[in-house]
């Protein structure tokens, strides 16, 4: 059975007629003069928006954990908006910001797909309005800054072998993950090591995704912790020692403020911010999700990769800091990926297999429980392909019955808005039938060993947590510089509920292993990086941006 004949994403783009920003923005109640537009169909949003009261109605998109196979959460975000907004719902949809770095490594686009995509799809995936830019031109002003109190007498003591601040760039490039600076005399300044992250890991990025406002940022800013001075006591040396932050934030000036866009079938979209879901908190930013929350009635939301990494670090991080109260979720699973977590090889998931698939579903009934135990109600959302067999739909539909879980076919992709009213119905009557008694996982006064460990257990499912020297020598240093009682961001592979990304389904009897532990003093949370990962990926054997071309005409082609 073939799938439906549908044109690439780039393609299906290029052809639609957009909507004037104005005309988007009117339906967010905001006049022309309101708005910052950046040409005809994008906008900069006026950040009070994001002070006005909450009236919208909360909806997080997760997933469950990412496969070759894919799953689509991006594209059921947009068709789910898309949706609701054909039953006359006023919707508003918010969504991160792409990376250039997966666009020309391995995604090629970050924007939806098929008829589910926000547009202007091109410029979303590349430069869009200059966010990314700002935020790497912030960071690196302060790493100049650092080097240059270094070469100018370090009059505050600061360790050159310890400076923890790297620089960034908005590209894979792994010949940047360990550098040395300096070089060539004292005329060039002090050499030491280095090292480059890529924007979307930028603690800068994180902040520009937490902050409320103006002052909110800067104060945030100022308390970056650049590295230590020399000395057993480790004393903290901050952005604000160096006076970096109002000039940091004068570059952040016009990236805090949300970003206006229009989804394929026309409805209001902001997207804004982008950290990285397994190395960050991976979520779009708070001030667009709370302007959002101002201007529409339900607010579709995504968090990163699967429950146990960005649904947990929306509960636990953001929802706190935006003082959030999320009213439903939606899981979003395909069968194929379901039979891949059961053990079925990637060639041949279009192969029927019931056995495989029921392997499979203690993985989707994981994730069930990771939502439910946050005490907001869970729909499953199965994105359906013409390979799913009758058997193995029963076999989801039983399991969803017996448990108790709302579930919906959805076909958004090669239907967009029309093949999501299914979903978008459930998760209305979700809405009417299921009260959020929302909960975040654990009390921030906890000590940073408890919170990791409640974490590892009741996310995870591990049997608990070993960490090596370095990171429990660490965790009491934050303790003692007042960083003890701040959420954790967990830096985990986003393949595996374990520590290892090749361990798939539901695995037990695992530990987690804790490699580092650092403290993101401006973002406002402790980092436990789990196993090998990476803050500066690199590029593929054959990288997205090879297969990219641009005519005479300026027609890009490539993107998907």
């Amino acid at each position: 059975m073939s799938l439906p004949s549908v044109p690439s994403d780039i393609a299906i783009a290029q052809a639609a007629s957009l909507r004037p920003i104005t005309d988007v923005a009117s339906e967010l109640g905001l006049a022309a003069d309101q708005i910052d537009p950046y040409g005809r169909f994008m906008a900069k949003l006026p950040l009070e928006l994001a002070q006005r009261p909450a009236s919208g109605r909360l909806i997080l998109v997760t997933a469950i954990s990412p496969t070759p196979a894919g799953e689509g959460k991006s594209t059921v975000s947009v068709g789910l908006a898309q949706a609701l907004r054909r039953l006359d719902k006023r919707v508003v949809l918010a969504l991160r910001e792409p990376s250039l770095g997966p666009v020309f490594g391995v995604k090629g686009g970050a924007a939806g797909g098929g008829y589910s995509q926000v547009l202007p799809m091109e410029e979303i995936n590349l430069h869009f309005t200059g966010d990314f830019h700002a935020i790497a031109s912030a960071h690196n002003l302060l790493s100049a800054l650092i080097d240059n109190h270094l070469a100018q007498g370090n009059a505050l003591g600061l360790d050159p072998r310890r400076i923890t601040w790297p620089r960034t760039i908005d590209m894979n490039d792994r010949a940047l993950r360990h550098a040395l600076i300096g070089l060539g005399g004292v005329a060039h300044g002090v050499p030491r090591e280095e090292g480059w992250v890529i924007v979307p890991a930028s603690e800068v990025m994180a902040i520009v995704a937490l902050a409320r406002d103006y002052d909110d940022l800067q104060q945030r800013l100022a308390r970056i912790i650049v590295g230590t001075k020399a000395g057993p006591a480790r004393e903290p040396v901050r952005a604000g020692d160096l006076g970096a932050e109002q000039a940091m934030s004068i570059l952040l000036k016009h990236a805090l403020r949300p970003n206006l866009v229009q989804t394929l079938e026309g409805g209001p979209a902001i997207v804004h911010a982008g950290p990285f879901g397994n190395i960050a908190h991976g979520c779009n930013s708070l001030v667009a999700t709370r302007a959002a929350l101002a201007t529409g009635d339900y607010v579709v939301t995504e968090a990163g990769f699967g429950s146990d990494l960005g649904a947990e670090k929306f509960f636990d991080i953001v929802c706190r800091a935006g003082d959030l109260t999320p009213e439903a979720a939606v899981l979003v699973a395909t069968i194929r990926s379901l039979k891949m977590q059961g053990g079925l090889p990637k060639s041949q998931l279009d192969t029927p297999d019931v056995d495989a698939l029921q392997r499979g579903l203690p993985h989707l009934a994981h994730h069930v429980q990771n939502v439910r135990q946050f005490g907001v109600p869970v729909v499953v959302a199965l994105n359906r392909r013409l390979t799913d067999t009758d058997d193995e739909i029963d076999r989801v539909l039983a399991w969803c019955a017996s448990n108790d879980v709302a579930v919906a076919f959805t076909d958004v992709w090669a239907r967009g808005g029309e093949g999501g009213e299914a979903l978008a119905t459930q998760v209305l009557r979700v809405l009417e039938q299921r009260a959020s008694a929302f909960r975040p996982l654990y009390d921030t006064t906890a000590p940073i060993k408890a919170k990791i460990e409640a974490i590892a257990q009741r996310v995870y499912g591990a049997d608990g947590v070993d960490y090596a020297p370095a990171a429990a020598r660490n965790i009491q240093w934050l303790e003692s510089i007042g960083l003890g009682d701040t959420p954790v961001c967990m830096a985990k592979t986003q393949y595996s509920l374990t520590d290892d990304p090749a361990r798939l389904g539901r695995p037990t009897g695992f530990r987690i292993t804790v490699t580092e532990v650092s403290g993101s003093a401006g973002a406002g949370f402790v980092v436990a990086k789990c196993g090998d990962i990476m803050t500066m990926p690199g590029l593929s054997p054959e990288p997205a941006a090879v297969r990219m071309q641009m005519d005479a005409s300026g027609r890009v082609s490539g993107l998907s």
